[in-house]
């Protein structure tokens, strides 16, 4: 399978006035169609700024971006994006901010058609009976679900999510991550999805970047992550593989991400390179 996105030594850069803020520098990532990556990293690390380029909301400084054999120019509704505040129109229900995007999407469709479209959606993120109420009636989590079912409806070429439970308690994130893997295990969009939690990130991923500290952020190394799908939480936890795993992303928040691969020897590479599952299974 081809690449679907590309992201060609992507840099972001701000003037200052000590001299130019590279916030991040030539980071390179390829996804496959229907792949779920994770961007994890620490605060200020630029994870939310590659994001926000894919996105089309930041302007790239050098480098580019390719979506299904496009340049990407600018934000569009290819793109669905759920941000950790869900940016609700507070004087429409749950219904008219979904419809919103339907509409603009979906012009040449009838009415009724986008209505079953915005229906659909609010019900499978369970908000069947609350569809009709305004933002300030439903709780962070409800409001939430609204941003994914809204994403989700206009049938985007990609899903883009910067720590969309990041403001949630645990029960609630738990419950919204589980409809999240529902409704993409139903669609597959490819997503790219930024979070701080590295057991989220183990759940929801084909793969996790780990990215290096900022200044000057790049993609300090990448973890396969090979639980069979569709996932179960419990079943996930309990994988043999899966505290090998955490250990490794760990390691690296911990003690490598001030390590940028493009600047050390390939010999060093290695030795700061964790343990190859294949690696691991010999040790133990």
């Amino acid at each position: 399978m081809g690449d679907y996105l590309e992201i060609s030594n992507l840099s972001k850069i701000y003037p200052s006035p000590r001299g130019p803020a590279i916030i991040v520098r030539d980071f390179n990532l390829r996804l496959a169609k229907g792949e779920f990556v994770t961007l994890i990293g620490h605060s200020g690390c630029g994870k939310s700024t590659v994001l926000s380029m894919v996105a089309g909301l930041n302007s790239i400084t050098h480098g580019g971006i390719i979506l299904a054999g496009k340049e990407l120019q600018g934000a569009a509704p290819d793109r669905g994006i759920v941000f950790q505040s869900p940016c609700l129109l507070p004087w429409f229900t749950a219904y008219q901010n979904v419809m919103l995007g339907v509409d603009q999407v979906f012009f040449t469709a009838s009415r009724e058609e986008r209505a079953q479209i915005v229906e659909f959606y609010l019900s499978v993120v369970g908000l069947g009976d609350a569809m009709h109420k305004l933002p300030r009636e439903l709780s962070q989590g409800m409001r939430q679900r609204v941003a994914i079912a809204r994403a989700f409806a206009l049938s985007p070429k990609m899903l883009l999510l910067d720590e969309p439970f990041g403001m949630l308690d645990a029960l609630t994130r738990a419950e919204l991550q589980q409809v999240l893997l529902n409704l993409w295990t139903r669609n597959h969009l490819t997503a790219l999805m930024v979070t701080h939690d590295v057991d989220e990130a183990l759940f929801l991923s084909d793969r996790v970047v780990m990215m290096t500290n900022g200044p000057e952020a790049e993609v300090g190394d990448i973890l396969e992550v090979d639980f069979p799908r569709p996932r179960d939480r419990i079943a996930v936890m309990e994988h043999p593989r899966y505290y090998h795993y955490r250990e490794q992303l760990i390691t690296f928040l911990e003690e490598r991400a001030d390590i940028r691969p493009s600047r050390i020897s390939p010999v060093a590479e290695i030795v700061a390179r964790p343990l190859s599952r294949a690696s691991a299974e010999v040790v133990h």
